[in-house]
């Protein structure tokens, strides 16, 4: 399988940078700072981070951007108020600065009583708030610092004053990472905006180099299909996030969502490190592969949440709009729901009808969603019945981002291997249960049909394990998911009636053809996961499609009315792990 291609002349770096900044906090890229004086108690696993920044009346933004980033993160947020912005999804309107001192009683009512894991810096405003806050951070170090410098909105606004320029860039080599927008990474470095990915990182890479801070080069701002956004380390390291452009208005605070949700989880990853400390007496030190973890996790969680922004309506459509920082949770929410499946509820149709499996009409509730045509059609109307009552599930399939990705070449590797280590764990588990399916088939043709899809199972899953996982670290065992979805395949083909098991089987060969067909438009020679696409969009495995439809829609024909029943609603199950199985690898993001 080829591997994935990172961005022009950045190589994902694998070895920690021992370059480090003399304060405050603990370089993301090597050795750490000078610890604070309270120690974080064993209890505590949710970072606790500051946002340092300026308001957002209109919820997109500054602190209240910050806030909702920091707890969809996975942190506990807090917040000292630089300015008071009065600004919308259009602009700015007018900016307030409360004095000084109230700056420090903020500052000091945070840290006379939090152990703060972590800093985001936000929006300063003049060179005295930066001075301010400089000196605050450096008599009272925190592990992590994360600068956002705030200088021009996305609106085009300039939020800081010309003056403090140079301010800011003496407060850049006392931080971990700072994440600036093209524009801004050009006024830090004395330039012009870049055009260029390659012309952003050698600003980034010369400015990394020069201050010992590690460097985020985001490319929203920039031209290609990859929006990623990329790590440049003080070493001239780099590791790049890959993340398709999404064409939409609405990316209001999306600097500060990033930099905040990237503070967070580097705090997450400084505490694993304490936690594993607590018993190897080993030094809590964050490394370039944290950071690269973390970027990995911000990037992908603020990309889905751009993706959702329209849906929150906010904002009068002349600006642009806020993200949805909390689409992920959501999603999650959705996922992790315990109420019964509609279809294994459902005893009539929308028409009052009882589904008793007397006919296909009278064998499943209708689809809310059409399911269009199959490309592999229906072998007779029962498979017909089954195909139509699937459509929701079917087009919530294609909608994954993990799909969707896969299907243009965006895909990540890691979520990618992460798919392939539970599809060869799910192989395993299918071959037996195609295998006992074919000891139980009433005809010699089925017998050597299903037999022969249970070894091409264990070979398809020898396959994943002496090629593309082979030197690849594997989870160790199967997802929650994986485990429902096979447990669910064994126990229909071997403790149910035969039609139930040929049912169950069947979503795994027709879903998959399916995604491969539709998918396989998008196909070329240098398409990252070209052999996928190529194998479940094939006609090959069309033809064993076609067969197995055939067998299903044989078995439905001489099953009995209830048994025809537990059938389609065995079909229907395993539609939805399929969808399930799909969508795992964007629930393992830790």
């Amino acid at each position: 399988m080829a591997e994935q291609p990172t961005a022009p002349s950045c190589a994902p770096t694998s070895n920690p940078s021992t370059l480090s900044n003399p304060a405050p906090g603990a370089s993301a890229s090597g050795t750490p700072r000078a610890p604070q004086t309270a120690q974080v108690p064993q209890a505590a696993r949710v970072p606790r981070v500051l946002s340092i920044a300026g308001t957002d009346p209109s919820g997109g933004a500054g602190i209240q951007a910050d806030l909702k980033s920091i707890a969809a993160s996975g942190g506990y947020g807090m917040c000292v108020t630089t300015s008071l912005v009065a600004q919308n999804t259009c602009g700015v309107r007018e900016v307030f600065t409360p004095p000084l001192e109230f700056l420090t009683a903020q500052l000091a009512a945070v840290f006379d009583d939090v152990t703060v894991d972590a800093v985001k810096i936000g929006m300063l405003g003049d060179a005295d708030t930066i001075r301010t806050v400089r000196t605050w951070l450096s008599e009272h170090p925190v592990p992590v610092v994360v600068l956002d410098p705030v200088m021009i909105a996305s609106s085009g606004d300039r939020l800081l004053q010309a003056e403090a320029e140079q301010a800011l860039r003496d407060l850049v080599p006392l931080v971990n990472v700072i994440t600036p927008n093209i524009p801004e990474l050009a006024v830090l470095c004395e330039k012009e905006p870049a055009q260029t990915f390659d012309e952003a990182h050698e600003q980034a890479a010369n400015l990394a180099a020069a201050t010992g801070t590690t460097v985020i080069v985001k490319g929203g701002h920039l031209c290609g299909q990859d929006a990623g956004n990329t790590a440049v380390f003080p070493d001239g390291t780099c590791a790049h996030v890959r993340t398709p452009r999404l064409d939409s208005r609405n990316t209001h605070g999306t600097g500060c969502s990033l930099s905040s949700s990237l503070a967070t989880r580097l705090g997450v990853e400084l505490l694993q490190h304490a936690e594993v400390a607590e018993h190897t007496a080993e030094q809590s030190v964050l490394t370039s592969e944290d950071t690269h973890r973390a970027l990995q996790w911000s990037t992908r969680w603020l990309h889905e949440s751009i993706a959702a922004g329209a849906g929150l309506q906010v904002g009068s459509g002349e600006g642009h709009g806020p993200v949805d920082h909390a689409a992920r949770a959501r999603r999650l929410e959705a996922a992790a729901s315990a109420y019964p499946w509609h279809h294994l509820l459902a005893t009539t149709d929308s028409e009052g009808n009882t589904l008793d499996g007397t006919s296909p009409e009278r064998l499943l509730p209708v689809s809310p969603v059409p399911a269009g045509e199959a490309v592999v059609k229906p072998a007779g109307p029962w498979t017909a019945a089954l195909w139509a009552a699937g459509g929701e599930t079917w087009h919530q399939i294609l909608d994954l981002p993990f799909v969707r990705a896969l299907g243009d070449g965006t895909l990540d590797e890691d979520l990618f291997a992460f798919y392939l280590d539970q599809d060869a764990l799910y192989l395993r588990d299918y071959s037996r249960a195609l295998a006992t399916l074919s000891a139980r088939a009433d005809t010699a043709e089925a017998q050597v049909h299903w037999a022969a899809g249970a070894h091409e199972a264990i070979a398809a899953e020898s396959q994943l394990h002496e090629g593309w996982l082979a030197n690849r670290a594997r989870l160790g065992g199967p997802s929650p998911i994986t485990m429902g979805y096979t447990n669910f395949l064994r126990a229909s083909a071997a403790g149910d009636d035969y039609v139930v098991g040929a049912a169950a089987i069947l979503p795994c060969y027709w879903l998959y053809e399916e995604v491969g067909a539709v998918l396989s438009s998008q196909n070329h020679a240098d398409h990252p996961y070209a052999e996928w696409l190529s194998m479940y969009g094939g006609e090959e495995f069309a033809a064993d499609v076609a067969r197995s439809l055939a067998e299903v829609e044989r078995a439905f024909e001489a099953a009995s009315p209830a048994q025809r029943v537990r059938a389609a609603q065995a079909y229907l199950s395993a539609c939805v792990y399929e969808r399930e199985f799909f969508d795992q690898a964007h629930r393992a993001l830790r």
